[in-house]
């Protein structure tokens, strides 16, 4: 997940990817936007809104998480978002 400050759909996709990381259902990879990592994945995958998040190094979703679509996804693939 690439994540700004100040953003409401960062926190709350944080604290769903957190929760489903400490039932160690995902590896969660937390990147802020400001970073090189942050900068790099932002230019390749061009979300139009924070935050971005990546299955296993795929587009997922951008902006609010859609959590319906997560359940489906995480029933095929493990999703992979991180903090260096």
């Amino acid at each position: 997940m690439v994540r700004t400050p100040a953003c409401h759909f960062c926190h709350e996709a944080e604290e769903t990817l957190g929760a489903l990381f400490r039932a160690r259902t995902i590896n969660l990879v937390v990147v802020d936007a400001d970073s090189d990592d942050g900068r790099d994945l932002i230019a390749r995958h061009r979300p139009a809104l924070a935050p971005l998040v990546l299955l296993d190094g795929e587009f997922f979703s951008s902006g609010r998480l859609p959590k319906h679509k997560l359940a489906r996804a995480l029933g095929a693939a493990r999703l992979t978002v991180a903090r260096p």
